[in-house]
Order: structure tokens, then sequence, then C-alpha cells
């Protein structure tokens, strides 16, 4: 499995906003300021009815993580749920290649992230309110991380709260569970809001 998509270490996420549609949609750029590819939510004309009427963190969802080309790298799917969901992640072919299991303790949330095999890779936590999250791997060591803080020429482009960074270290060297950690990393805002 190669992606250059995901060779990278560090992912600036920007949300584009459109009030007249129901899918939120966001663009993707490396740390030179290059855009690399967007994150979209797609949406069922009935999913939008249901969404005037049913809570969101009932109603499945679908993120597509697509590369400059348009081409599918990976994709972020939940089914209806009734209490704390089960996330899947796939790749870019449709090979399901990790699980995301949300708990949330006020403004604490936490996503365990497991391989197929249901075995724990990663965990993301921290401070929604601040906007500050932490990527440990099984063993507990810091991998990463998602901030709203910017370096280098990031910081002449990025000036809105609407922005975040996602670094994951160039030490995690494992591939398949990069691309799962890295997913769920860049579509955290997405997933959070789908939550609350």
């Amino acid at each position: 499995m190669s992606s250059t998509f995901f060779d990278s270490n560090d992912y600036f996420i920007d949300e584009k906003v459109n009030f007249f549609k129901f899918e939120n949609t966001y663009k993707v750029y490396n740390d030179k300021g290059e855009d690399v590819g967007t994150i979209n939510q797609k949406l069922t004309t009935g999913q939008k009815i249901l969404r005037l009427f049913l809570k969101k963190p009932m109603l499945p969802f679908l993120l597509e993580i697509r590369n400059g080309q348009d081409q599918l790298e990976a994709s972020i799917t939940r089914g209806w749920t009734f209490f704390l969901s089960k996330i899947e992640i796939k790749d870019g072919n449709g090979e399901l290649i990790g699980i995301i299991k949300q708990k949330f303790k006020l403004f604490k949330p936490t996503f365990k992230i497991y391989d197929q095999s249901e075995q724990l890779i990663a965990e993301i936590s921290g401070d929604w309110k601040a906007w500050n999250f932490t990527i440990f791997d099984a063993l507990n060591n810091q991998i990463g991380s998602i901030s709203k803080k910017w370096a280098g020429a990031m910081k002449e482009i990025f000036t809105s709260a609407d922005k975040y960074n996602v670094h994951i270290d160039t030490i995690y060297a494992n591939p398949k569970n990069k691309i799962a950690i890295l997913a769920s990393a860049i579509t955290i805002d997405m997933v959070l809001k789908e939550s609350k």
C-alpha cells in the first residue's frame, strides 16, 4: 500500500464554509502551503432531509479524503448509531484498515484507533474547547499532535480559527497504521461536529 498523500508528516486543514450546502468541505495543505487534497462529506438526499428532523449523532455519515488529482485516498464511515459510535476507516480501494471508537467526557473527547484485527494502534485525546489534541501509540508514546498553532510559511497563510494542523512524528514508520491514524486525525473536526 503506497500513498504519496500519506507520506507527509504535516497537514493543514482549512474548512470551506458553504451556507447553502449540508455537506462540510475542507481543503488539505502540506507544510509548504501547497494544496494536496480535500476532505468532503457525502450525504444522500434522504440524509439531508433527515438532518432537519433527527439529531446528527444518530445519523450515518461518509467522509472522503481525496488527493490533488481527485483520487480517493481513504474514507471514514459511520452507520446509524444510538450510543457511542464505531467508525470505519477504509483505504482508497475500500479495504478496511481501521476502526475508531469514541468516548466523550465533557470537553475531553477520546478516539481509540484500532487496526482491522481490532488491535489498538493509537489514541487521540485532548481538549476540544482549546483545540489541542495529542496522538499516542499503543504503548502510550506521543507520536503526534493536532492544534491550531502555526509554524513557518503557514503562519502567513492561515489566521482564521477554522483551520488546524495535524503533525505525526517522522519516527512513526508503520505505513498502514499511519494512514488509519492520519485519516482519523485530519477528519477529527468533522467527526466531532457530526457527534454533537
